[in-house]
């Protein structure tokens, strides 16, 4: 841990096994923007081994400048500095077109209504064929994958009512309506997934 930097764990411990997914999918050259970049770790880590991608971070006004410490230090030309990013706007701010976009552990943080904004906001920006690599758990048929899982979906909704981990089918339904196509559903460690959707032509 580097010393006085925000840090996350989890960051640390899934940076890699999700390097290895967006190296096969975010394999030719061009923009991406990282939704809730938060501590900035897997900002760095992925710019600084896809040298072919130009990467824009952002997050929630309340945090974008979070992770701002950590990317001067990384001093990466690949590496933009975070945007403010509130994806319930109806503008984002940000390029109209992008070439890729991930986002890791937000849809269960998020309220269902903040999902579909971002769904919406994605396809918008999104260059036809392009991909939104959309990282976590979630749960399929109304089922979780493991028992941890279910005891974090509880505890979120315990904390507030409106997060929770999302199920597949919501969201494929989601998507379908903002012109996006599941690709590809990936095992990820610790339970979690790697969703890739796809922007419609």
């Amino acid at each position: 841990m580097t010393q006085n930097l925000p840090f996350s764990q989890a960051c640390e411990n899934n940076k890699r096994p999700i390097l290895e997914k967006l190296a096969a999918i975010f394999h030719a050259p061009g923009l991406v923007l990282e939704i809730g970049t938060g501590t900035g770790q897997h900002a760095v880590h992925f710019a600084g081994h896809l040298s072919h991608l130009t990467w824009q971070p952002s997050d929630h006004p309340r945090n974008y400048q979070l992770c701002l410490p950590r990317i001067r230090q990384a001093g990466l030309a690949n590496l933009n500095s975070p945007k403010s990013l509130d994806v319930c706007q109806s503008e984002w701010g940000l390029p109209d077109s992008v070439n890729g976009v991930f986002s890791a552990n937000t849809a269960h943080i998020m309220s269902w209504p903040e999902v579909e904004r971002m769904f919406a906001g994605v396809a918008r920006i999104l260059a036809p064929g392009s991909a939104f690599c959309l990282y976590g758990p979630f749960s399929y048929e109304g089922q979780h994958t493991s028992a941890s899982n279910l005891n974090f979906d509880r505890h979120l909704r315990s904390q507030n009512p409106s997060m929770g981990i999302r199920d597949m089918s919501d969201l494929i339904a989601l998507a379908d309506r903002c012109r996006l196509s599941l690709d590809e559903d990936l095992d990820m460690p610790a339970n979690n997934r790697m969703t890739v959707w796809r922007r419609q032509a």
